[in-house]
């Protein structure tokens, strides 16, 4: 891989252009020797420094990165849709994403590509949990929240994934054309999957060591990213599928709703006094009711919307 890469560099009919993609913040230390290893295997390396406080931008470009450079930080969303826009206008034909960390295994890049490059697919995951030895490099909180996350990620898009968090991934021209990000956390991993399952876009994984022995090998704090991906998911699917998300919990709170006010008529017809309990289960019932009113409208709502802009987007 490394030598027909080299031997064919600009030269597009042989081979698509390949560029590795970088985020970073605050990873001097090691972003050197991740891009050098890169270079080995793209025919140009990007590095987008998402607002760092030390001299990772000036490492990078010693190192050849062509080098972005946020001035604050904005989120590593930002960042990847950042590199993304960067490797399209530079004419990328396939899009490698890697952690700056040293986390990642630069040599793994050839793996992460060949099935976009020889079968088509339109992305490809570098999946730490498809063998038995990288996974259990994994740490035990990780292992936990990546797989409870990537559960929930393939209820949302794609069933049989086993890493929607890894970073490590490899993606056609064509795979980012189509999808439209907009999430500035760490839930554009998640996004991204989410929005290539609409399009029906291929995707496929392989397997990927990860080195956690590295120096800072995280600046994100796991709790935080979990939230966020869970939000993302939530909010994905509840625009997807307006009437199931908010319909199903609306009809179940108007059954509670008459559960509680037939039992308050039958409470008040057999004591004919109006007590603190039969108060309380009016409370109930008209709470309940109008929360359901509301999921219920608000899934009506929000199905209306979708299909109108579905209409409009075929019609053009």
């Amino acid at each position: 891989m490394q030598r027909a890469i080299k031997e064919n560099d600009g030269d597009v009919s042989n081979h698509p252009k390949i560029i590795v993609c970088i985020p970073a913040y605050n990873v001097a230390k090691n972003i050197g020797d991740v891009i050098m290893k890169a270079k080995n295997y793209a025919d140009e390396v990007i590095v987008c420094d998402d607002g760092s406080h030390d001299n990772t931008i000036e490492v990078a470009r010693d190192a050849g990165a062509i080098v972005i450079r946020h001035s604050q930080n904005q989120g590593y969303g930002k960042t990847i849709r950042s590199l993304f826009q960067m490797a399209l206008e530079r004419k990328a034909g396939v899009i490698v994403t890697l952690d700056s960390d040293g986390q990642h295994n630069a040599e793994q890049i050839p793996s992460v590509i060949e099935p976009i490059l020889k079968d088509g697919f339109d992305i490809v995951i570098g999946s730490r949990f498809m063998h038995y030895n990288d996974k259990m490099k994994v740490p035990f909180y990780r292992s936990v929240g990546i797989k409870a996350i990537t559960k929930l990620t393939n209820h949302g898009c794609y069933k049989n994934l086993t890493d929607a968090q890894s970073g490590f991934r490899g993606y056609s021209r064509q795979a980012l054309e189509r999808i439209d990000l907009v999430g500035d956390g760490m839930s554009v991993s998640t996004e991204i999957l989410l929005r290539a399952g609409t399009k029906n876009l291929t995707i496929k994984e392989v397997p990927i060591t990860i080195n956690y022995d590295v120096n800072k090998s995280s600046t994100h704090n796991f709790l935080s990213h979990g939230i966020s991906v869970l939000f993302s998911v939530l909010q994905f699917i509840s625009l997807r599928h307006p009437l199931i998300f908010y319909g199903l919990p609306g009809i179940a709170s108007l059954v509670v709703s008459g559960i509680f006010a037939f039992n308050a008529l039958d409470y008040f017809s057999s004591s004919r006094y109006v007590t603190s309990q039969l108060t309380n289960m009016l409370f109930v019932t008209i709470g309940t009711a109008i929360i359901g009113i509301v999921l219920l409208t608000t899934g009506s709502m929000l199905f209306s919307i979708t299909a109108m802009l579905k209409g409009r987007i075929r019609s053009d």
